[in-house]
């Protein structure tokens, strides 16, 4: 089978099937990528640990910070916990809510998209007016890169900048 065949497979198989985990298998989060096909995640519970990525994800299947995935455990592992049987997207979140398998903890997280009634910072944004335009300077609808640390970033209006010291 050659690599396009088998990366279409892949793909075809992650974005089509929606499956409901086994009693052994767990929804977790990921938290980060420290690197060679291991991922960090959480547990609806609060533990943390790592999962390896199976070869036949590899290269084809991209995980980010904030991704939910459906993991099956191992018990030998030390580090290395559990191994990725599935990865989760919108479709397949919004099917297992429905069908009641989604963790209560992770209920607020995978909504995917904050809502436009607040910012990047989870600041509740003022009310508009109908006829008010949206200004240049609102960077609330951009992209958030969910794979970089987000700072609380706010610009000073300090005038002592501005102004030159006479002597």
């Amino acid at each position: 089978m050659s690599q396009a065949t088998k990366r279409k497979h892949v793909v075809k198989e992650v974005l089509e099937e929606f499956v409901i985990p086994s009693e052994r298998q767990q929804i977790v989060r990921v938290l980060g990528t420290p690197g060679n096909n291991l991922h960090e995640v959480e547990t609806p519970e609060g533990a943390k640990f790592l999962v390896s990525m199976p070869t036949k994800f590899r290269k084809n299947i991209w995980i980010k910070r904030g991704d939910f995935l459906l993991v099956d455990p191992i018990e030998e592992g030390e580090k290395v916990k559990a191994e990725i049987s599935f990865v989760l997207y919108k479709d397949h979140i919004s099917y297992l809510k429905k069908e009641g398998y989604w963790p209560s903890a992770f209920l607020s997280d995978a909504s995917g998209t904050q809502s436009n009634a607040k910012d990047r910072n989870g600041v509740p944004s003022p009310p508009r007016s109908a006829g008010e335009e949206d200004s240049e300077d609102n960077d609330s609808d951009l992209f958030v890169n969910t794979n970089r640390v987000n700072y609380g970033y706010t610009e000073s209006e300090d005038s002592s900048d501005s102004e030159v010291d006479e002597k």
